[in-house]
């Protein structure tokens, strides 16, 4: 499989590691966008995109928010595990769809963030998918749950709860 970016940048022009197709976003607190293309190898026996490939689209929009947004320092620091995934699939997506995969932080503690994101059909938003995805931090170097700083969490999250770790349910 080719990488999010090169698949962005084959559908559609433009789309590169440097413009890649981020829709909108002001701040990494806000809801971050990305357009992601239909492949003919998302598609099942049934003729639409197979369940598997939402949950991939689910992590690569979440990867490519916290490219966009986290500061390097962090990014350099930190990789990210999934501890659970919620899915609800609410309408097929079909191969000449485009996708706009959407996703934000809802509460963020200090060894767990709550990540939240829609799969939208490009041509009318019409919600394809929901998803809430509980991802916790781990040290890049030791591979060991790790911290997440105040500014790190202020910075993606508007709600800050009390901390939790990766342990606790």
């Amino acid at each position: 499989m080719r990488p999010l970016f090169a698949r962005l940048a084959a559908a559609w022009p433009g789309a590169s590691r440097g413009r890649h197709t981020e829709l909108k976003m002001s701040t990494a607190a806000q809801p971050f966008e990305l357009l992601i293309p239909v492949e003919p190898g998302d598609i099942d026996a049934l003729g639409h995109v197979n369940n598997v490939t939402y949950l991939r689209w689910v992590q690569e929009v979440a990867t490519a928010h916290w490219q966009a947004a986290a500061p390097t320092q962090d990014q350099a620091k930190l990789l990210w595990i999934v501890l659970r995934h919620e899915i609800d699939y609410k309408q097929p997506a079909y191969p000449a769809d485009g996708i706009i995969a959407r996703t934000w932080v809802g509460a963020a503690t200090r060894m767990r963030f709550e990540r939240h994101t829609e799969l939208l059909r490009a041509a009318d938003r019409r919600l394809l998918a929901k998803a809430r995805t509980l991802w916790c931090p781990i040290d890049a170097r030791t591979g060991k749950p790790a911290d997440v700083s105040a500014e790190v969490r202020a910075h993606f999250s508007a709600a800050l709860p009390a901390a939790k770790d990766c342990a606790s349910g």
